[in-house]
């Protein structure tokens, strides 16, 4: 089984990369499977159908519609309906699952759960992600500045283990070490927040919960994987066996990057055994 579980299309507001050629990419690729899991951020982003949706990008000004990106959620009729689509367009040639990826906070798990239950029969997977605290996003460094860098790491795995708490429904815990990737002050010791991921990953072998393993960490120069081999080793020696991997590609050419490498480092050097798919939010396992 070789499968790319986070993937992103013209559905979410940072890529323009049409479905479709995922599709044929993943094709050409030769994948068994792969799960779109287009953005949703509530508090920093609008649903289309509140209206006054802002555009970003260019001069603001004159810059035309179609090269400016909307400052907006997932339009979720016509996401789930091209997919529909696109599963009988390249019928037999591949599975399509249906995902989303929540970028969600403490603050903004209302939404999220109503968003959930209103598509529940609608999607596969969901990833648990968390690019913002407090409305404050980390590639900005909005959330960082003004803390220290213990400050920030602590608050950053605090409010996942929250959100963890209080939402429970979503399928893993994408990227679950994002921080590393804006931290300015190079990779905080993970030893100096073990005890904090520890409850994290044990909150979600509790409730039936996965990770991820994102591979879009050579893309970004990371010095490790994402999360990083200390993690995903400790996520073994408590007993955590859901794991996806995927590349979080924003455009066909990234799409399965270092996905056999990922497979690999699972397999070699941590000692898994399987990774799983997903269908209406059941894992299904695969023997590496």
């Amino acid at each position: 089984m070789r499968a790319d579980y986070h993937l992103h299309t013209e559905f979410s507001d940072d890529s323009r990369e049409r479905m479709e050629n995922q599709i044929k990419r993943a094709v050409e690729l030769k994948l068994d499977e792969i799960c779109f899991t287009d953005h949703v951020d509530y508090g920093i982003k609008k649903d289309w159908s509140e209206g006054d949706i802002q555009w970003r990008g260019g001069d603001g000004v004159g810059t035309p519609r179609d090269q400016m990106d909307p400052c907006a959620n997932v339009n979720y009729p016509e996401y789930f309906s091209k997919i529909d689509r696109m599963r009988e367009t390249f019928k037999g040639q591949i599975t399509i699952r249906k995902g989303l990826e929540f970028g969600i906070q403490t603050i903004t798990v209302d939404p999220f759960q109503k968003l959930y239950d209103t598509y529940r029969n609608e999607l596969d997977f969901v990833l648990l992600s968390m690019h913002q605290v407090n409305n404050l996003e980390f590639w900005t460094q909005d959330f960082q500045r003004g803390k220290t860098q213990k400050e920030y790491n602590e608050e950053y795995y605090r409010e996942i283990y929250e959100v963890q708490k209080i939402f429970k429904d979503y399928s893993v815990l994408a990227h679950l070490d994002l921080i590393i990737r804006y931290d300015k002050n190079g990779v905080y010791p993970f030893e100096a927040v073990k005890d904090m991921i520890a409850e994290i990953l044990k909150q979600a072998i509790k409730d039936g919960k996965g990770i991820e393993l994102n591979t879009s960490s050579w893309k970004y120069r990371l010095s490790d994987t994402q999360p990083s081999r200390a993690i995903l080793r400790l996520y073994k020696d408590l007993g955590g066996r859901i794991l996806t991997v995927g590349s979080d590609a924003h455009n066909a050419n990234m799409l399965a990057d270092h996905l056999d490498e990922g497979y690999r480092i699972l397999k070699e050097e941590i000692g898994f055994t399987e990774i799983c798919t997903f269908d209406h939010m059941t894992p299904v396992f695969h023997t590496l």
